[in-house]
């Protein structure tokens, strides 16, 4: 059956605009600290993103797409590497990248179309630190421009308003006198734009890389975007007020200083601005590509590196195994492709860009990679698989397969949640009723175990 599916495949790209002869570009979009507050997905309903979602209408939608590890470096050092964390070691973002014995020589993403005839060629956030790699490009350009900050400050307050005793870390936003022509991700725009123009790559195939930092913090962008979203008319996410009586977590410490402060809505507000600030400049990205002589032969990708809490599970930020912190927005769009617009409710993850770049773009595949092509799925969206997918923290793994999500921390605790009855995971199925779930405990635990490559139970 798989030899059929690749077979008809190559059937499908050869009638592509490009031709048989004609390698594909890939424009490649890394956005930091998305969630699904989309316009296309519904996570929010007062998130306007009208450039992602014309670029979803062009498009294969994958609806439950989940990162490698809920944290920046991991996350997009599994997606570079092609290995999963729980394989490199890579758990948290002080881990540099080419400190670990399996990923001191190994070809990350971009070095594997290096070597295979594209030009790469990038600027932005890719690698958790801009900086990272950027001798393994054939090109790497620095970022330029200034998000600014507020124009007052109330002296002993942060500018999100919660005073600096109590709190001074990066959970801080505010709406700024700068120009969106001054900032870094629309500049990171233009400059994409600019290399599509004037077609620097010669007669080579590009691989261009683009990582917009926005809706990451602090959520400081122009005053414009905030006045989009007025306060008084913001919607709260659901939170359920005990909701972590059938765990051993606690409210984070963030999640205690907003509601102290009764700031949930600024909260809410600033994130939109920025998803919104953000959009903005993808638009500037996807009109010059428009306007350019490479629209027909470039294959799009579009991905956040690990979702968001805003209050969901009494938290915010990342750096959890639950599906806010876990799911992101993945969009592929090949050209001619008659299935974009369509919507694959499989699920995929990150892990799985690297083989299915490789693939659409003809190119060797690496076997040491540890995800799956996706290739399949742009073919036929509706098709039901058996796919599971694991994320890693430091402190622990989950896997989601069917309807399921297990959680295994490494002192034990665990944690199962029927998603499709449960979709904000409120109600831990081993907390009181563990006996009655003991066949899919142990299945989703023999499965995840043997994913992280954990022989022996723990």
């Amino acid at each position: 059956m798989r030899g059929f599916l690749i077979f008809f495949y190559v059937l499908f790209l050869s009638s592509i605009s490009f031709g048989q002869q004609q390698a594909p570009n890939v424009l490649f979009i890394a956005v930091d600290d998305l969630n699904d507050w989309t316009g296309y997905l519904g996570g929010h309903p007062q998130s306007l993103t009208p450039n992602m979602d014309r670029l979803a209408a062009q498009s294969v939608i994958f609806t439950d797409s989940h990162c490698a590890a809920s944290v920046c470096n991991p996350s997009r050092a599994a997606l570079m590497s092609g290995y999963r964390p729980t394989t490199t070691g890579i758990t948290g973002n002080g881990d540099r990248l080419r400190d670990f014995p399996k990923t001191a020589e190994a070809k990350m993403l971009n070095e594997w179309f290096q070597e295979n005839g594209y030009y790469t060629i990038s600027r932005g956030k890719i690698f958790h630190s801009p900086t990272d790699e950027k001798e393994h490009w054939s090109e790497w350009a620095p970022m330029s421009g200034n998000y600014g900050k507020p124009a007052h400050k109330k002296e002993g307050y942060e500018y999100s308003g919660i005073p600096t005793e109590v709190y001074s870390g990066n959970l801080n936003w505010g709406g700024t006198t700068s120009t969106r022509e001054e900032t870094p991700d629309y500049q990171t725009a233009e400059w994409a734009v600019d290399q599509l123009e004037n077609n620097n790559f010669g007669n080579q195939p590009f691989f261009m890389a683009v990582g917009l930092f926005r809706p990451h913090l602090p959520w400081f962008v122009p005053q414009e975007y905030f006045d989009k979203f007025p306060l008084e008319s913001i919607q709260l996410p659901a939170v359920k007020a005990n909701d972590l009586a059938d765990i051993s977590h606690k409210p984070s410490r963030e999640y205690k200083i907003v509601k102290e402060y009764g700031l949930e809505k600024a909260a809410v507000q600033a994130y939109l601005a920025n998803i919104h600030y953000m959009d903005d400049c993808l638009g500037v990205l996807l009109d010059g590509l428009e306007k350019s002589a490479h629209q027909e032969n470039t294959i799009i990708v579009l991905w956040g590196d690990h979702g968001w809490h805003l209050g969901e599970k009494q938290r915010y930020k990342k750096f959890t195994l639950w599906d806010r912190a876990t799911k992101q927005p993945l969009l592929i769009s090949v050209p001619q492709n008659t299935n974009n617009g369509k919507k694959c409710t499989e699920l995929v993850s990150l892990l799985d860009l690297y083989p299915t770049l490789t693939e659409l773009c003809s190119l060797p595949q690496n076997p040491d990679n540890e995800g799956i092509s996706i290739v399949p799925l742009l073919e036929k969206p509706q098709q039901a698989t058996e796919r599971a997918v694991v994320t890693s923290l430091k402190g622990g793994s989950t896997i989601r397969y069917r309807d399921w999500r297990y959680i295994l921390y490494n002192d034990g605790r665990e944690e199962l949640y029927n998603v499709k009855a449960d979709p904000h995971e409120y109600d831990n199925l081993l907390f009181k009723q563990a006996s009655l779930y003991s066949r899919e405990r142990s299945v989703l635990r023999k499965q995840l175990l043997s994913l992280i490559g954990q022989d022996q139970d723990i």
